[in-house]
């Protein structure tokens, strides 16, 4: 099996999904982490050397030690019967009819749950306690949902009502109590590593009826990592995520339209490396 030899059915901003039939008893898909990198909805034309690999070891990883929670959507991890270029960033997976909701957990006020906190007090539908900073550690962990949008049109964060109404009030609440479970489970093992993880986001999907995590879990292309060793809160955090590069590019001032700039080679070997770094404080 080459992937060069398939066409891909979904080429998204960092995976490129190929339709490989049965594999094991199962309808299958490939998985191919790429090098890409996107930010405000947009891919970036210069390459993070190794990312798609980091991607696939630290997803793999975080859906062996919770699939006590949920089953997921692994056949094989990382499969030796493809090219050598392709292995340690693939997969092939059950294929899923994927629940078009991120389910999104935090457990800090940062990015966009803190600029609605700043202006209701309240995010997605839940009221906070007043008197909250940037970055601080919220009372207990809330699950905030969003409508997965198809490419150029931004994700709209949902109440669990508005949840419901989509997908049902029993999935919805399975998709509320799995992601806080398997967010409770990670974060304790986390911060036995020096690493925060301020929120992040899952997928589901549904074979033959069963709920199943899917796509990635716990990356730093999904979640918000910050070093524990140097939270403070009432600011922004230093982060393990691709967090960096969207500070360089709001620092040069891009407009968020095309064309989209080149990143240097000083953000990209920086960038690397923390991505590295976030994948050696947790697998090792």
């Amino acid at each position: 099996m080459n992937p060069d030899n398939l066409k891909p059915i979904y080429s998204g901003k960092v995976r490129e999904i190929y339709d490989i039939g049965k594999y094991n008893g199962f309808d299958a898909l490939l998985i191919v982490a790429t090098d890409r990198i996107s930010c405000f909805d947009y891919i970036l034309p210069t390459l993070i050397p190794d990312k798609g690999k980091i991607l696939t070891k630290m997803s793999n990883f975080w859906f062996k030690y919770v699939e006590n929670i949920v089953p997921n959507h692994l056949i094989v991890a990382e499969p030796q019967d493809l090219p050598e270029e392709f292995r340690e960033r693939s997969v092939i997976v059950k294929k899923a009819k994927r629940i078009n909701i991120e389910c999104v957990v935090r457990g800090y006020l940062s990015g966009s749950a803190w600029q609605e906190y700043k202006n209701s007090g309240i995010v997605c539908g839940i009221k906070l306690p007043s008197g909250l900073r940037e970055s601080d550690k919220l009372p207990e962990p809330i699950f905030t949902p969003a409508t997965k949008e198809e490419k150029g049109i931004h994700d709209r964060n949902i109440s669990f009502e508005e949840m419901e109404n989509i997908v049902g009030k029993d999935i919805a609440e399975k998709l509320r109590d799995y992601s806080l479970s398997i967010y409770e489970k990670a974060t304790k093992y986390a911060e036995n590593k020096n690493i925060i993880i301020a929120d992040t986001k899952f997928e589901f999907g549904l074979v033959d009826n069963q709920l199943i995590l899917i796509d990635e879990v716990l990356t730093p292309d999904s979640s918000r990592f910050w070093d524990k060793l140097k939270y403070r809160p009432g600011q922004s955090q230093e982060s393990f995520d691709k967090q960096f590069v969207r500070d360089y590019l709001i620092s040069i001032k891009w407009n968020k339209e095309p064309p989209v700039p080149e990143l240097p080679e000083g953000i990209v070997k920086k960038t690397q490396e923390k991505y590295l770094e976030a994948y050696n404080r947790i697998v090792g």
